[in-house]
């Protein structure tokens, strides 16, 4: 296994890794804290609201996922080596960026959808910390995965 892969691959978990820790962001939101003997819970807020902690846990997953995959498919993937770290990187990037989106959307008063106020809120610090980074990722991993398709189809005989 080569060293871009084992980087995907490292990459892939610790985003896996933050998402099992939204999973415990959203328990504690649905519990109110956290039960330290059966019926007694240590009580205590977390920002947010539970919906942003699923959709954290489960997009994080997700992304993290996906990223794992691609680094286990990145060996049959005919790509030149500079077009290799194009990928690799470019899903690094767009694993964390949303995970960045997903953790900052939570505590923003828009959910970090938009730049300035939407339906949903008022912008702030947080909204512009999960948005900015997670802006160009919608295109790039639309470019990324276009690639990838690109280079397992067969090749035109020439």
């Amino acid at each position: 296994m080569d060293r871009l892969q084992r980087l995907m691959l490292a990459h892939g978990m610790l985003v896996v890794f933050v998402a099992m820790l939204a999973g415990f962001m959203l328990m504690f939101s649905l519990l109110g804290g956290f039960e330290v003997w059966p019926g007694t819970v240590l009580e205590f807020a977390v920002y947010g609201t539970a919906e942003g902690w699923v959709r954290a846990h489960s997009g994080g997953a997700m992304n993290g996922l996906l990223v794992i995959a691609i680094a286990l498919a990145l060996p049959k993937l005919e790509l030149s080596a500079k077009l290799e770290r194009f990928v690799v990187w470019g899903f690094v990037y767009v694993a964390w960026s949303f995970t960045v989106f997903y953790w900052f959307g939570n505590a923003a008063g828009n959910r970090a959808l938009t730049l300035g106020d939407n339906a949903l809120g008022p912008s702030d610090v947080f909204g512009i910390i999960g948005f900015l980074p997670a802006l160009p990722s919608v295109v790039i991993v639309l470019v990324l995965l276009g690639i990838g398709v690109r280079a397992v189809l067969p090749k035109k005989a020439e």
